[in-house]
């Protein structure tokens, strides 16, 4: 290990697509502080979760291992605590491992407790604070479960925003987009990022620490607080892709929600809205790091565990194979690190394991999937991966810079080029039927990379 050990701030947000975020092109949102983190390092313009949803992709980046190998194909996962998580080796190595908001590591347990549950430690935080997720905050009843709702219990507004959600979920979360009935300093995201930035103030500097901080948005329901919604409200949003759906499978045809083009605006109004709120928690974390003059020696990544359709080919959420609910966004800034930097190489979302250990000079980990990127970080090479694989319990699909295959369960075949129909509207695995057999090749050798070891 380095003998002067960085920290690391890991912040990760819910359902983040990859083009929502200045830096990355789009003018019509303001993120000023993630932004700042690509002035001052490295963004990723190619990095994809391996599976599409919540619980399966952060049990993944806990292990580095692809979700098929755990069993984790779905949202309703356990983490196997016979499983080595990289908070572990941290941790096992010195660091204090902190983490505040939504972890997703046994998603079918509902009891939060007091945000430091036993399992907790198991997995290796010796600072937990985990908080429900924004659903499962919302749905409680007969009082609170966690820390959040303990919080809003003891602000008097529990029962008021339980009302509102259990509304929301009658009229369907995808179109439920109007604003919390919470004032913006007891919105979750708020809350998680205040006790973010008062843990940096105040965490000892006698050992490195890494903290990890999830939070519960942009995910739907797209609910901002009145001050943010505000400032897009009258916003000029880009237009959904449209799509006939010619040679795309049934599950496709059967999530389209029938969004008109004025409620797809309002999504993705309240999208940009929710997303703002946290660039200001951003914000908050890197006044703090500057307070404690830690910012010269800390990695800082922002990344999200999975996209957001919002309307695009008529869908909302994730969940399936498209580029804007596979795709996430990933930046990473810390010493070493060469500021404004861009790099289309292939990343996979489970490579953070394997960097995030790296950077302090861990050894390799025997018998993982995720490869460290640090390389590409400390500009001792340009390329990573030249193809991901991403699947839940019903597609596996691996893409390439130039080709995304995707094997539907008992279902059609389909291949996009994605240089010349980015959008993925033309399903071509019917006329370049070399081209598919060569990327279902491909797609099977990585499923079953390494399998005979393990």
């Amino acid at each position: 290990m380095n003998q002067n050990p960085p920290n690391i701030l890991f912040v990760m947000d819910d359902q983040h697509r990859y083009d929502y975020l200045g830096c990355a092109g789009a003018d019509f949102i303001r993120t000023p502080n993630i932004d700042c983190i690509a002035e001052r390092g490295i963004r990723f313009e190619h990095c994809y979760t391996n599976a599409p949803v919540c619980a399966a992709s952060r049990v993944a980046l806990a292990t580095g291992l692809q979700p098929h190998r755990l069993g984790g194909i779905g949202n309703n996962v356990y983490l196997p605590l016979s499983r080595t998580t990289y908070y572990q080796r941290l941790r096992d190595v010195g660091y204090r491992v902190g983490c505040v908001g939504k972890l997703d590591l046994a998603k079918p347990a509902g009891l939060n407790s007091d945000g430091a549950r036993p399992i907790c430690f198991a997995w290796g935080f010796t600072h937990p604070h985990e908080c429900e997720g924004k659903m499962h905050a919302g749905q409680g009843q007969g009082g609170p479960f966690g820390p959040y709702t303990k919080y809003l219990q003891e602000k008097g507004v529990l029962e008021k925003f339980n009302k509102d959600y259990r509304k929301r979920g009658q009229d369907g979360y995808a179109l439920a987009n109007w604003d919390s009935v919470l004032d913006t300093e007891d919105f979750e995201d708020a809350y998680i990022g205040r006790y973010a930035a008062n843990w940096i103030d105040q965490v000892r500097d006698d050992y490195p620490w890494h903290m990890f901080v999830s939070f519960v948005g942009p995910h739907d329901p797209f609910d901002p607080p009145t001050e943010y919604a505000k400032r897009y409200r009258e916003a000029e949003m880009p237009a959904a892709t449209t799509d006939d759906l010619t040679a795309k499978p049934r599950h496709i045809h059967q999530r389209q929600v029938g969004a008109n083009a004025e409620q797809v605006r309002v999504c993705r109004q309240q999208y940009c809205a929710a997303t703002e709120l946290i660039d200001d928690q951003v914000g908050l974390m890197f006044d703090a790091l500057e307070r404690r003059g830690m910012l010269d020696n800390t990695y800082i990544i922002f990344s999200s565990d999975h996209g957001e359709m919002l309307g695009d080919h008529g869908l909302f959420t994730k969940s399936v194979a498209y580029d804007p609910s596979m795709r996430v966004p990933l930046i990473v800034s810390g010493p070493g690190i060469e500021g404004g930097q861009v790099s289309d190489t292939m990343v996979e979302l489970i490579d953070v394991n394997a960097t995030i250990c790296d950077l302090p000079g861990l050894n390799p980990q025997e018998g993982v999937d995720a490869r460290s990127f640090a390389p590409v970080l400390h500009g001792e090479g340009e390329d990573h991966r030249d193809n991901i694989l991403s699947s839940l319990g019903h597609f596996q699909c691996v893409r390439t810079r130039e080709w995304k295959f995707i094997s539907n369960v008992n279902d059609i075949t389909e291949l996009y080029d994605m240089q010349n129909d980015p959008e993925e509207l033309q399903n071509v695995a019917a006329d370049r039927r070399e081209v598919a057999r060569e990327m279902s090749q491909l797609m099977n050798q990585r499923w079953l990379e390494g399998q005979w070891q393990r």
